[in-house]
């Protein structure tokens, strides 16, 4: 069993972890909430939800349940700080952790190495100077960015009442033909139920908030994991390991070549060698 940390800010759309969790095989994702003292999209009530000192003080528990990474669960909470400083946000919560440790950013950027993609669009619920700061962080990562599309909401409890057709639209409206993925950034949104459904519609992946955080949190505890109802990021499953002989039938074929009954060398691979 692969256990699985998450620090997860307020109370929004956190129920996507279980669903996550029974999708995933051998999987548990150990989330502890993180206080907001504001809900609120603005930048300074965001970052001060991702302050280090907020963040060390919410491992203890994650510790107790012997976590083998912790993975900070908010997109705005940590590309606000900028490429630099969102490194420096993740160290000190390793430290404070004792554990690797990142972030639902850096998260996104991993994912869209992993599929390959160079140019994305972003769908956002954050205001329009805030998705810029997003926008920028990718661009450090060397990842462009085709289009924005911002639906200017107030906080995360906005956002975490929005249904699947309020996503959809987002998405929608944010893709462009030259995009080879969609990112919906906010963990706030509820997205894990329906992110088929988003490729489907718009025939490319769709990396979302807390899909990508559970995903970087496979990544640090070097562990893959396989579930196509995940999404496209989580639908390449990896070749199982060549099955081994039994005992003796390398001996066996050793014999017979000695005997003469095959003149032939066998093809590489094939048993025996």
């Amino acid at each position: 069993m692969t256990t699985l940390g998450i620090l997860y800010p307020g109370h929004s759309a956190e129920d996507d972890f279980p669903r996550m969790e029974i999708l995933l095989d051998a999987v548990r994702l150990v989330v502890n909430h993180i206080t907001v003292d504001e809900d609120a999209y603005r930048t300074d009530a965001l970052m001060r939800a991702g302050a280090p000192e907020r963040l060390a003080a919410g491992v203890a528990e994650l510790q107790r349940a012997g976590v083998e990474c912790v993975v900070w669960a908010s997109g705005a909470g940590s590309f606000l700080y900028g490429w630099e400083g969102g490194h420096e946000q993740i160290a000190a919560l390793a430290r404070a952790a004792g554990v690797p440790a990142s972030s639902t950013s850096f998260g996104f950027v991993h994912a869209v190495r992993e599929l390959g993609a160079a140019r994305v669009a972003v769908a956002t619920t954050y205001p329009e100077h805030i998705a810029a700061l997003f926008t920028s962080f990718l661009h450090a990562a060397g990842i462009e960015v085709t289009a924005t599309r911002t639906a200017a909401l107030a906080s995360a409890a906005d956002a975490a009442r929005w249904g699947p057709d309020q996503v959809k639209e987002l998405a929608e409206a944010a893709d462009r033909p030259d995009a080879e993925a969609v990112l919906l950034p906010d963990t706030a949104l509820h997205t894990v139920s329906y992110v088929p459904e988003l490729e489907a519609l718009l025939g490319k992946p769709v990396l979302t908030g807390n899909q990508v955080t559970a995903r970087e949190g496979l990544r640090l505890a070097d562990r893959r994991a396989w579930s196509p109802r995940l999404g496209r990021i989580f639908a390449a499953r990896e070749a199982p390991p060549a099955p081994v002989a039994r005992w003796g039938e390398g001996r066996a074929w050793a014999h017979s070549r000695r005997k003469g009954h095959s003149g032939r060398r066998s093809e590489p691979g094939g048993r025996g060698e």
